[in-house]
C-alpha cells in the first residue's frame, strides 16, 4: 500500500500547484514536492493520474488488520475526492450537495425558512424589545467584545486552560508547541497552519469584532484539542511510528476535512461542558476581558440559542452556489436566519466563494463526530475522552462513522 500511498501524496502535491488552497499542509520529504514543482504536471495528467490510482486501490485486498483496513479505505476516498476536485477545476459543476457527497462524504440536511423563523423566536424571548431582532442580537453581543488590547491576554490565558485540560486526558506528542499571530483580510475567522514538527501557525482575524465566546472556541478549535492536536497526532502514530506517508500531507478538499473540522468543533464541548464552561470563564477570561462575569449566564443562554441557526448557514451557501439567489441575498439570509451582523455576513459569503461547499464541514461533521464518540462513551465523560482521541489518532473518514 506504501507505493499507492506515495503516489497519493504526489498528486495532492500536483494539484496545489493548480490550486492555491489544496494543500493545507506538508511535511513530507522536500524532493517530493520540488520534483513536482519543476514538472508542475497539467490538470489532465493528475485527473487519469488519480483514476488509475482509483484502480490500483480497488485491486488491493481488503487487510485483516482493522488499522490497515481503515487506511485503505482512508486512501480510496481520499482519491475519489481528489479526482471529483480536479474535474472541478477542469470545468464540471456540481449541485452543493453533489460537491459535499463527492468531496467529504457528506450531504447536510436541508431546513426550511419556517424552521429558522421557530428558531429565531425563542430568541426573541430571551432578547425582548423593539426593532428586527439581528439589531437586538448585535446590540447584546457588542457588550461581550474583547477589547483589542486584551485580545492577547484573553487568548493566551485560553489557550493555557485548553492545553491543561487536553494534556489531563490526551498523551500529547512531547515538544508539541504553536506560535499565534494575528491577521487581517481574510474570509475566516481562525486557522491552524501545521507545520510538522508537532509544530502549528495560528493566525486570528481581527477584521471584525471578536466576542468572549471566541477566545475559547478558537483556542479549542485551532489548537487544544483541535487542529493542532489532530495533526500533531496523526504525525506521531501514523506518520512516524508506521511510516504511512500518505499522512504527511493534508489536501484541504478531501473527506478529511470533515473529520478535522468536527473533531475540532466537538472537542469544545468535550473539553469543557456547557456548565464547565460558564464557571471557567466567569473566573478567568471575563475578567481579564474587562467583562461583568455576572452576565456569563445570560451571554451563554443567548449564544447557545443562536448556535442552533449554524444550519442557516449551509442552506444559504447551498442556494447561493447552486445559483438560486445571488451574493446580496445571501448576506441577507445569513442577517435574517443565522442572526450574522451584515459584515459578518458579507465575510461569510466570501468563505462560500472560496471553499464552496466545505462549509458542511463544521456544523455536520461536529454532529457526526458527536454520534459517533457519544455511541461508544455511554455518556461516561472519562470514555469520551478516549474515544475522541482514539479518533484524533486514526485514519477513519466520515463513511466510517456510522
Amino acid at each position: 500500500m506504501n507505493d499507492a500511498a506515495i503516489r497519493y501524496v504526489k498528486l495532492v502535491l500536483a494539484m496545489g500547484e493548480h490550486d492555491t488552497d489544496y494543500v493545507d499542509a506538508y511535511y513530507g520529504p522536500p524532493e517530493w514536492r520540488e520534483q513536482v514543482r519543476e514538472t508542475r504536471p497539467t490538470l489532465d495528467f493528475i485527473h487519469e493520474a488519480a483514476l488509475a490510482l482509483r484502480d490500483q486501490l480497488a485491486a488491493i485486498e481488503q487487510p485483516d488488520d482493522p488499522l490497515e483496513s481503515l487506511r485503505l479505505e482512508y486512501l480510496r476516498g481520499q482519491t475519489r475526492a481528489l479526482i471529483a476536485r480536479a474535474e472541478m477545476l477542469e470545468g464540471r459543476r456540481l449541485k452543493f450537495d453533489d460537491e459535499s457527497r463527492e468531496l467529504y462524504q457528506a450531504v447536510a440536511p436541508s431546513h426550511s425558512e419556517e424552521y429558522f423563523r421557530r428558531l429565531n423566536a425563542s430568541i426573541a424571548d430571551e432578547l425582548p424589545g423593539d426593532g428586527p431582532l439581528i439589531d437586538r442580537v448585535e446590540a447584546f453581543r457588542m457588550q461581550f467584545v474583547i477589547p483589542r488590547e486584551r485580545l492577547d491576554d484573553v487568548f493566551r490565558t485560553a489557550i493555557d486552560v485548553c492545553h491543561a485540560t487536553t494534556a489531563d486526558h490526551i498523551a500529547l506528542p512531547i515538544g508539541e508547541s504553536f506560535t499565534v499571530e494575528y491577521v487581517n483580510n481574510k474570509a475566516w475567522s481562525g486557522y491552524n497552519w501545521y507545520k510538522g514538527g508537532f509544530t502549528s501557525l495560528i493566525q486570528v482575524n481581527t477584521d471584525l469584532p471578536i466576542f468572549i465566546d471566541r477566545a475559547i472556541d478558537l483556542a479549542c478549535h485551532e489548537g487544544y484539542p483541535g487542529h493542532h492536536v489532530y495533526n500533531a497526532l496523526l504525525e506521531k502514530t501514523l506518520v512516524r511510528d508506521r511510516g504511512w506517508p500518505e499522512f504527511s500531507v493534508y489536501a484541504l478538499f478531501s473527506a478529511q476535512s470533515l473529520i478535522a473540522e468536527g473533531t475540532a468543533n466537538y472537542g469544545i464541548d468535550v473539553a469543557f461542558p456547557a456548565d464547565e464552561r460558564v464557571t471557567m470563564e466567569k473566573e478567568t477570561l471575563f475578567p481579564i476581558a474587562g467583562l461583568d462575569p455576572a452576565r456569563a449566564e445570560q451571554y451563554y443562554r443567548v449564544h447557545e440559542l443562536i448556535a442552533r441557526t449554524g444550519y442557516a448557514g449551509n442552506e444559504a451557501a447551498r442556494r447561493y452556489l447552486d445559483g438560486d439567489i445571488d451574493a446580496e441575498a445571501a448576506a441577507e439570509w445569513l442577517t435574517t436566519y443565522a442572526l450574522m451582523a451584515p459584515a459578518r455576513a458579507r465575510q461569510r459569503v466570501k468563505f462560500f466563494d472560496q471553499y464552496r461547499a466545505y462549509v458542511i464541514n463544521y456544523n455536520l461533521g461536529k454532529d457526526l463526530v458527536r454520534r459517533y464518540v457519544e455511541r461508544r462513551c455511554g455518556g461516561d465523560a472519562e470514555k469520551r475522552w478516549d474515544v475522541f482521541a482514539e479518533l484524533l489518532s486514526s485514519p477513519r473518514l466520515p463513511s466510517g462513522l456510522a
